[in-house]
């Protein structure tokens, strides 16, 4: 076995994919890869609820791909620093992905016509 398989923290990687692994958790991330963001920017640009939105925040949380803060009785999230340097690489490849899909640029055009970035503060 080599090196490069045996550091592979395997476990990781597959919460990882399997977060990644929804249409509305890859919007979610695309979203992030501009910044960080309140719970109710998703809402308006996904045209999600607030339940279904932070459910979708949860599992992406719960795999180590977001990290949240809170703010009053806001809750404002981010991409998280990623410690496995696989899934450092995966994220970075995906993000950079990101700007030519239409989709995505869609939704952030939604985000920043419904509510823009500074919205909630």
């Amino acid at each position: 076995m080599s090196a490069a398989v045996s550091s592979l923290d395997v476990r990781q990687a597959s919460r990882f994919f399997k977060a990644l692994g929804d249409e509305t958790r890859l919007r979610i991330v695309a979203l992030l890869s501009h910044g960080e963001l309140c719970v109710c920017h998703f809402e308006s640009a996904l045209g999600l609820s607030q339940p279904n939105a932070s459910r979708q925040l949860g599992v992406l949380r719960s795999a180590g791909i977001v990290e949240s803060r809170r703010e009053g009785s806001w809750v404002y999230y981010r991409l998280a620093p990623q410690l496995d340097e696989f899934c450092k690489q995966q994220l970075k490849t995906l993000v950079s992905a990101f700007g030519r899909r239409e989709v995505l640029k869609q939704d952030v055009e939604r985000l920043l016509a419904a509510r823009g970035p500074d919205s909630c503060r």
